[in-house]
């Protein structure tokens, strides 16, 4: 997050003289403790600076990067994820494409007659499978997807950090969301590089509440 001069003023402040109290604060700023009441509620809430009742502010030794760093580390795929599209691995790879093309989606989750996690269907492989001239409605998807245990998922309560290295690692645009069901997994959601944008904008959005409360 951004924090105006006087933010920083008052960091130096209490960083060299913590314990203070806002009064003593404001009297190093010249200003009232009413003008610096919004500054001091906004570098606590974000961690830079705690305060102790009856006592006055310490520094918390942290910077913007390391908390935007433990911001980032909380958020969790749960809060994030979309509603899975699948297919059944008997489909035919004709439906497969109009399944891609109606719900507007770069990749399908196989599954089972379980309805367990079976693969993965990309574009590619069925832009591989058109290209070799085959009737696409003889041709099964299970022959054409990407097989379990062959394949990257991630689960709920991952962190949205780590599932976008995993999609960074193994080049792709998503992967399901499963959780564990009898000998398999069951697909709940989908994590794609729009979800993850979605998330890390998210963090920008509580700053600009989070200041806009305190004005």
């Amino acid at each position: 997050m951004d924090l105006n001069d006087r933010q920083h003023k008052i960091i130096q402040i209490v960083r060299e003289k913590a314990p203070i109290t806002g009064e003593q604060i404001a009297e190093q700023l010249s200003v009232t403790r009413a003008t610096l009441r919004p500054d001091l509620a906004i570098l606590t809430m974000s961690g830079f600076l705690e305060a102790r009742p009856r006592v006055g502010y310490f520094y918390t030794g942290q910077t913007s990067g390391t908390i935007l760093s433990e911001e980032v580390r909380k958020l969790k795929v749960g809060e994030f994820l979309s509603s899975p599209v699948v297919i059944e691995e008997s489909a035919s790879a004709y439906k497969a494409v109009c399944e891609m093309f109606v719900e507007d989606v770069g990749s399908l989750f196989v599954v089972d007659n379980s309805g367990l996690l079976a693969g993965v269907l990309s574009r590619k492989d069925l832009l591989r499978t058109a290209i070799g001239s085959q009737d696409m409605n003889q041709v099964p998807v299970s022959v054409i997807m990407s097989r379990m245990p062959n394949i990257a998922y991630c689960k709920h309560d991952d962190t949205v950090v780590d599932v976008a290295l995993l999609l960074i690692t193994k080049e792709i645009d998503a992967v399901p969301v499963v959780r564990k069901k009898g000998n398999g997994f069951e697909v709940i959601g989908r994590m794609t590089k729009t979800n993850i944008t979605r998330a890390f904008v998210s963090l920008a959005n509580v700053g600009e509440s989070e200041k806009g409360d305190s004005e």
